[in-house]
């Protein structure tokens, strides 16, 4: 009953709240990428731009596109309960990593909004769930659906790797080392390779994007020590549930009962590590964190009922207490509002979210329709001979999308960008001899253009710094054409 009245409450929380903001810059780019249907992307696979683009065939909604995203959020708990039950614990075990599952803030933000990031709890927890109901049933058949669930999950976003890479190590240090007898564990193998390689080869055609992408936004990444990435751990999952975590961490390597599950906290240092050495965000962790639950449950249900039951109500209780944080359950208004009077405003994990009045993906969700509607009165504000030749740059993919998606209905021209998957498409056969620039650096296009001016501004209160009171511009005459200047716009991940 509280595992099902667990999982009631964490649909009920997203169904209620999915279409309270607008559509997040990310959202908008996968939907105008969707609509591109190719193998690959720049940035990303080609999974979540598909699902995207096909939760907007019948109109246009913000709704509809972060549906598929509470459901993973959703059964997502009582995944993590089955799984405490598989590594042998009772019902008391699966009730803690079902309240875990549902009350770790961290896990509930990433369901906000449809992300590449947004399936990685569900598609990591059902990996290692599979694998280890081959160890304990000795069912080969799980091993081929542990590959495809890797490989749907690598279609979506190839972080999983590094969940895998430090699993096989720890399987090939244990008595999981009999898999690598199986025959289906190599099909699944082979299967997972099968569904991702297609989207290798668009990335080895045009050039690696995804690789340059990654190593410069890196260098836009707010990245601290070991200690204080702990702590963000600590913090993001609850702080309440860090025992749970920490005995999901250490009770393989401490516990006989455990003993057999030990790749699984192999799994989760080696994916630490790695997100530690490479400079990564604190959430690309935090897909982990179901398994370390269901470990820890297993132990900790050993608990006086009273002591565990008043453990899991305290976390709760602190989940509600920051679930503004990471719900949009308040108004952009009145969220601000409870930044500016306590201390509940997380801290940025990129350079550009430094002053963002909300959190990043908040404030992310706010301004892009109000963005389309300037643009849209000067472009139309154009002559006629003008207009019929002029294209539309934005500065970045948001800006981009946000025109995309919006000028359909104010027939505006595709808009043309440098930045990630925008560059790849190119200049759209424009030659630059009028141009509105969106968001761009004036001092630097002045030298560009033959003429340029100032039509109007854009942005609203709430949004991103960058994305307020900027400026819109027309610049005719671009020197040397559009075609020559390409490469200098270029914008990988900057």
């Amino acid at each position: 009953m509280i595992i099902g009245l667990a999982t009631a409450v964490t649909a009920v929380l997203h169904l209620m709240t999915a279409g309270r903001y607008g559509m997040m810059r990310n959202e908008l780019y996968f939907l105008v990428c969707g609509w591109h249907p190719a193998f690959g992307y720049a940035d990303q696979p080609p999974l979540v731009p598909l699902l995207a683009a096909a939760t907007q065939m019948f109109g246009q909604s913000v709704w509809m596109p972060r549906l598929p995203v509470v459901i993973a959020a959703t059964m997502l708990v009582p995944l993590t309960a089955a799984f405490a039950r598989l590594l042998g614990g009772d019902r008391r075990a699966a009730v803690i990593a079902a309240i875990a599952a549902a009350a770790a803030p961290a896990l509930a933000g990433m369901a906000t909004t449809l992300t590449t990031t947004s399936f990685e709890p569900i598609g990591w927890t059902v990996t290692a769930y599979l694998i280890t109901q081959a160890i304990v049933h000795d069912d080969r058949r799980a091993m081929l659906w542990a590959g495809f669930a890797a490989g749907l999950s690598m279609l979506a976003k190839y972080g999983i790797v590094m969940w895998l890479l430090p699993m096989g190590v720890g399987l090939l240090l244990g008595d999981g080392r009999r898999l690598l007898a199986w025959r289906e564990t190599w099909i699944g193998a082979a299967i997972a390779v099968a569904m991702v390689v297609p989207t290798l080869i668009w990335q080895a055609a045009n050039g690696w994007p995804f690789l340059e992408i990654i190593g410069n936004h890196a260098q836009g990444d707010i990245v601290g020590g070991p200690v204080s990435f702990a702590i963000g751990q600590v913090l993001a999952l609850n702080p309440l549930l860090a025992p749970l975590w920490i005995a999901g961490l250490a009770g393989p390597l401490l516990s006989d009962r455990l003993k057999p599950f030990r790749f699984l906290a192999i799994a989760f240092a080696g994916a630490a590590a790695i997100d530690l050495l490479t400079h990564g965000k604190d959430y690309y962790l935090f897909a982990a964190y179901p398994t370390l639950f269901a470990l820890g449950a297993v132990l900790c249900s050993r608990l006086p009922s009273r002591v565990g039951g008043l453990w899991m109500a305290a976390a709760i209780a602190n989940f509600l207490l920051v679930a503004p944080v990471v719900l949009p359950l308040l108004p952009p208004e009145r969220l601000f509002a409870l930044f500016e009077h306590s201390h509940l405003r997380p801290a940025p994990d990129e350079k550009a979210a430094v002053g963002a009045p909300l959190t990043q993906v908040f404030s992310d969700e706010l301004g892009w329709p109000e963005l389309e509607t300037k643009v849209a009165a000067v472009y139309h504000s154009l002559a006629p001979a003008d207009r019929a030749q002029a294209a539309i740059f934005a500065a970045n993919y948001g800006e981009a999308a946000a025109i995309d998606v919006y000028g359909r209905r104010d027939g505006l021209p595709a808009a043309i960008s440098g930045d990630n998957q925008y560059y790849l498409w190119g200049p759209r056969g424009h030659d630059g001899g009028v141009m509105i620039l969106v968001n761009v650096d004036p001092g630097r296009w002045r030298a560009r253009c033959t003429s340029l001016t100032q039509a109007t501004t854009f942005g609203v209160p709430l949004a991103m710094p960058y994305e307020r009171d900027r400026p819109i511009l027309v610049c005719r005459g671009l020197r040397g054409g559009l075609d020559r200047a390409w490469p200098s716009l270029k914008r990988y991940g900057a």
